[in-house]
């Protein structure tokens, strides 16, 4: 999802910008180095960003949605995107693969619990690292809620969000013959991890496109072409991760774990008229989690920076800044 769409609009609820106090390249291992930076106050509530995608990587923008004075603000490029190197490589780089890095990070900064922030793919991951560690999870925040099933990938890629879009359905399905737009996730797959350089980037703002332009409830066409560079590690991560099913196993595992987390407080955030991620996966999520607060938000879309849901999130994480003592933290 475009990191940056629509940002100006939405600014004047985020916070001053404001720069890191520390910048790193953590060896992962597997040929891996994640970037991590920390923002904010040093000492205070920690709170860890998931970028969507995957392979978005994460942006400045991304620091304003908390009080600097409060937060200790940890965001990362996931494996293979932003300036995490190397750039685009899909070796090594699957869901678990993710939280261990995520664990890795967690440990390198002496943190024990932290608040999770995380929309889109940033949600699925959010929900997965919870199910697999909820002992250091004091507090979720999602939006745009992704669950990684066959029924969102087939909405998403198999004609669903088209029958609203059929002019920019259109140009991305016609990118393949005929006879493999059955299937566009794995005729994807087969051009964007081709040997012609020039063929993969055409697929990779192809498919960069398609999301981008239904991510703003305002948009009403494509936007501008995406980098190169950004085009090639965003829709090849993306489209490996889907290709294999998130890397969960089977169909509906979050779904199915669920009640491991049902004790964990969450406020989930979510557009009433995403196209992208349909506001079925929240509702799913907060009918599982007890403890959950959904807000459905009229008038808007997938985006982070759709205005009414940048100030949902910014309202969230001020009303959380006065918790620290009630979430253990």
């Amino acid at each position: 999802m475009d990191r940056n769409a629509g940002q100006k609009s939405a600014s004047h609820y985020l916070f001053a910008q404001i720069a890191p106090f520390d910048t790193r390249m953590l060896d992962v291992g597997d040929g891996h180095r994640v970037y991590v930076e920390q923002c904010g106050n040093p000492d205070g509530v920690p709170v860890v960003v998931f970028h969507g995608g995957p392979g978005g990587g994460c942006s400045p923008a991304m620091r304003r949605y908390f009080d600097p004075a409060v937060y200790r603000i940890i965001l990362f490029d996931q494996r293979g995107c932003g300036r995490s190197t190397p750039h685009a490589d899909v070796e090594n780089n699957t869901t678990w693969h993710l939280l261990a890095d995520i664990e890795r990070i967690r440990t390198t900064l002496d943190i024990d619990r932290w608040l999770v922030f995380g929309g889109s793919w940033g949600a699925t991951l959010a929900l997965t690292y919870a199910i697999t560690h909820p002992s250091r999870v004091a507090y979720l925040v999602l939006r745009g809620v992704f669950l990684m099933t066959r029924r969102e990938l087939d909405w998403f890629y198999g004609g669903g969000a088209g029958a609203f879009w059929p002019d920019l359905w259109q140009d991305f399905a016609q990118m393949v013959p005929i006879a493999e737009r059955n299937d566009l996730i794995s005729a994807y797959h087969k051009r964007l991890f081709g040997e012609d350089r020039n063929t993969r980037i055409a697929f990779a703002r192809a498919w960069a496109a398609w999301e981008n332009a239904l991510a703003s409830i305002i948009s009403n066409g494509p936007s501008a072409q995406s980098p190169a560079e950004y085009a090639l590690a965003f829709s090849r991560l993306e489209n490996h991760y889907f290709y294999n099913g998130g890397f969960l196993g089977h169909d509906s595992w979050i779904e199915q774990n669920l009640h491991k987390i049902s004790h964990i407080p969450a406020t989930i955030v979510q557009g009433r008229f995403d196209m992208i991620c349909p506001p079925l996966s929240a509702w799913t999520v907060a009918q599982a989690m007890p403890k959950a607060d959904l807000q459905m938000i009229p008038m808007s879309g997938h985006a982070l920076s759709e205005p009414e849901i940048t100030a949902a999130l910014v309202h969230t994480m001020n009303l959380l800044r006065r918790k620290r003592d009630v979430l253990g933290m």
